[in-house]
């Protein structure tokens, strides 16, 4: 990748290749390996702000920023198509996902797949702030498998649908959320690449997205996550020695402005308008007749 060393985008990028499977395999990756299934049965997307969190840090995130700012070509309309068809199939896959996802707890201990939910999580964190730190961890999938085999119950087992329509809105607006972001972020690109320190926001969303492990355990961090998130969005605007410039340009500008208007006050003998001329100054018969 031309200007980012985002660490999973970079893994990825090995082992596919090219821009749309790329970013299809990073806004996937939550349906293929089990993460999105295990934040559903953890309770993440329980309310619309969970479902807002999810979205920008589990489909969206600093990882797509990556791939859509520093990986793939092209002009901002070619790329937003690219986003859409990725997009279109992903939200569609989340919403068939959600909708099974009692058929998949229901063999599994809630409590104990939890946890493994949110190790899983912390992980993708830790991977995403230092590609050292990741290369000591094991992946993803292979937490969540370990987490199937601690939790399985198949004594309760039953094919089941969601029947909480409530739930599989919000599930669906998550993934509605992922693309939407990332479809912004391929429109502003040009802006993007020219104002936004792309490493300083991926440290700043490894943050957001290890605080969102406590909000699935019931920590009293529920909001912090999206809150970091914004933190971490605003810090990584860098505008750059250009834009610094013509700031301080059009700052001097006004300076040398109000400067020539004092210089030809000055040169017009410093005149100020008073309401009433005084005394000594002014001849009596200029005054005017009622003084």
């Amino acid at each position: 990748m031309s200007t980012s060393q985002h660490p999973v985008a970079l893994k990825l990028e090995r082992l596919v290749g090219g821009d749309t499977r790329l970013l299809a395999l990073v806004m996937g990756l939550p349906l293929i390996d089990g993460i999105f299934a295990a934040l559903i049965l953890a309770g993440a997307l329980d309310t619309t702000l969970g479902a807002i969190q999810v979205g920008l840090l589990i489909f969206g995130g600093s990882a797509t920023v990556a791939v859509i700012l520093a990986d793939m070509d092209g002009a901002p309309l070619e790329q937003a198509r690219i986003v859409l068809l990725v997009g279109l199939p992903l939200i569609a896959l989340a919403a068939i996902q959600a909708a099974l996802a009692p058929a998949i707890g229901s063999v599994l201990n809630i409590v104990v797949f939890e946890r493994f939910a949110a190790l899983v999580i912390l992980a993708i964190a830790a991977k995403t702030a230092s590609a050292t730190i990741g290369d000591y961890l094991p992946s993803s999938g292979v937490i969540i498998a370990l987490g199937l085999v601690a939790s399985i119950d198949p004594a309760g087992a039953q094919l089941a649908v969601l029947d909480d329509p409530g739930l599989v809105a919000n599930a669906t607006a998550a993934a509605v959320i992922g693309v939407g972001f990332a479809l912004t972020v391929a429109l502003l690109g040009p802006y993007l690449r020219e104002y936004m320190d792309i490493d300083r926001f991926r440290f700043g969303s490894a943050v957001a997205l290890g605080l969102l492990p406590l909000a699935i355990l019931g920590q009293p961090f529920g909001n912090a996550p999206l809150a970091v998130l914004a933190v971490a969005a605003l810090f990584a605007f860098d505008p750059g020695d250009d834009l610094r410039e013509r700031v301080s340009a059009r700052v001097g500008d006004t300076d040398e402005g109000d400067g020539a208007a004092a210089s030809s006050e000055a040169a017009d003998g410093g005149v100020i308008d008073e309401p009433y001329p005084s005394d000594d100054t002014t001849d009596s018969s200029s005054r005017a007749p009622w003084l």
